[in-house]
């Protein structure tokens, strides 16, 4: 297994070469930091530990400094290990970046949704709201009844739709595939959405399913048009500036065209 760690940016979308409309979620992954490697011998078991976006060190405990000094970097501000199988030519100090993964790769992707406090059940579990005409129960929003299955010893069933706390907790989204990867502006397309908030830290690792990889799709290369422009506008002995206003003044006829 291979991992890396990000932070979610958001969700766009991205066209394929054949029309293909395809929503990707934007994670935004900085180079990681191999803060531990832990073998057989020493720990019992053998995995890498990564570390992602520094820390302070006035805001650092002193044994997170201490540990990040073993590895010539800061104090980081989340860790966390994964199993060093893929992983184990890494040494202490190396950083990971986002060209670990590549187009066509399938990864889960593990996160902490989104909190929404303590919720009654109609917003917790899309629960249907009680009567409200007149005269009416004026149970409008309540759990309604408890009833126990045709027993009187007052005992409620588990897993019973109650009001509590909503959202917060750790989620993976599963066979997710990676669109594309970008090392330089640091950052990886996931072709669907992910847990979590915007600016949400997650945890993107090779998945559990058997599938690992698939085909990669080609994508609309927008640069690649307008060179492709300003190497047809050389040949025919225009200037450069003359192709660039031409292709600004496309895209804001386009433009007006949608917004009419």
């Amino acid at each position: 297994m291979k991992g890396i760690l990000g932070r979610k940016l958001g969700m766009t979308q991205v066209f394929t070469t054949d029309g293909a409309l395809i929503p990707v979620t934007v994670v935004e992954v900085k180079p990681n930091v191999v803060l531990q490697k832990k073998t057989q011998e020493t720990d019992g078991y053998e995995a890498v530990q990564l570390g992602y976006e520094d820390v302070k060190e006035q805001r650092a405990s002193k044994p997170a400094i201490g540990h990040a000094k073993k590895a010539n970097t800061a104090p980081k501000h989340y860790i966390h290990e994964f199993k060093a199988d893929e992983m184990q030519n890494l040494e202490v100090g190396a950083e990971v970046k986002a060209d670990l993964f590549k187009a066509g790769d399938v990864v889960d992707v593990q996160g902490t949704s989104k909190g929404h406090g303590y919720t009654g059940t109609i917003k917790r579990y899309n629960a249907h709201r009680g009567p409200e005409s007149h005269g009416g129960s004026k149970n409008v929003r309540h759990i309604g009844s408890l009833a126990t299955t045709g027993r009187n010893n007052g005992r409620i069933e588990k897993n019973t739709p109650m009001p509590g706390q909503y959202g917060n907790v750790t989620r993976t989204m599963q066979n997710l595939t990676i669109v594309k990867v970008d090392a330089e502006e640091g950052y990886i397309l996931i072709k669907g959405n992910v847990p979590g908030p915007k600016k949400g830290l997650v945890v993107i690792h090779t998945t559990v399913k058997g599938v690992k990889e698939v085909a990669p799709v080609e994508l609309i290369s927008y640069a690649k048009e307008v060179e492709e422009e300003v190497v047809e506008a050389a040949n025919e002995e225009a200037t450069v500036e003359e192709v660039v206003e031409e292709v600004k003044e496309a895209a804001e006829e386009a433009s007006e065209e949608e917004g009419k």
